[in-house]
């Protein structure tokens, strides 16, 4: 990792830790040796205030992974370090990545984010068996990077409107999904006009909205967390139904014994 890379991370573990910790009762009297280490959560690109509060939150350490041009040694360190990755919203990926021309509807990622995300999300996806979150965009990346395809404009395509409104999601029973949310089905905030739509290999649906738009994916893998959703879980804190999801990502991430 270069110097300029790993200052950035030291100023930003800094920062979480010290945002971490302010406001919190009194530590007890247990040292803190002692105590498990709190997971380190890669967001890639973005350094929006919503997913590091949700993740501060949830019991990790935020460390944002900027999405300037790195090399295979910085990588490495990412997929060393980090004990989990989100994945967050965004423009749209091109879809030449799954064979398609653009719809006029397309709004492309910036290009370095988009080289970033994509080299990043395969490798971790690949080359380690670490927790993987999808939001929104996040979720359309797991589905490309595992061979799958997208709707490129929901309201033409599928007819309905997904973007800047709420719906209902109806989880698939007996996936890691619907355990952690025990619910079968709940309200959540849509910001998307793009959805799943040729399901990748290895993923199966975790949940559907009423109009038949695929709302989240999963790995088949039942080791392996590894979940895409559309919604914003961390845009409805303190809800505490969607903060099981965060808690959930969060605690699969903890280093194991």
């Amino acid at each position: 990792m270069n110097r300029r890379t790993w200052v950035t991370l030291v100023a930003v573990l800094a920062a979480g830790s010290i945002g971490f910790f302010t406001g919190r009762q009194t530590p007890s009297a247990t040292p803190a040796s002692s105590a498990p280490r709190a997971p380190l959560i890669g967001i890639a690109s973005v350094n929006g205030d919503a997913y590091v509060q949700a993740i501060r939150e949830a019991g990790g350490i935020p460390v944002i992974l900027p999405d300037h041009a790195g090399g295979d040694t910085e990588l490495a360190d990412y997929l060393e370090r980090l004990d989990g990755l989100l994945l967050p919203g965004g423009a749209d990926i091109p879809p030449a990545e799954y064979g398609e021309a653009a719809h006029p509807t397309v709004e492309p990622l910036d290009p370095n984010r988009f080289g970033f995300e994509k080299v990043l999300g395969r490798a971790w996806i690949e080359q380690t068996d670490k927790p993987l979150l999808g939001i929104c965009l996040g979720s359309q990346w797991i589905n490309v990077l595992h061979g799958g395809s997208l709707v490129q404009d929901i309201p033409s395509e599928k007819g309905g409107n997904h973007r800047g409104t709420t719906h209902t999601v109806k989880l698939e029973p007996g996936t890691r999904l619907h355990k952690i949310y025990g619910d079968a089905e709940f309200e959540v905030n849509s910001w998307h006009h793009q959805a799943v739509d040729g399901l990748g290999s290895k993923l199966r649906v975790a949940a559907i909205s009423l109009d038949g738009v695929i709302e989240a994916t999963e790995s088949i893998d039942p080791d392996r967390f590894l979940i895409g959703v559309q919604w914003h879980p961390e845009k409805m804190l303190p809800d505490e139904r969607q903060a099981r999801l965060l808690k959930a990502f969060v605690e699969a991430s903890k280093e194991k014994p």
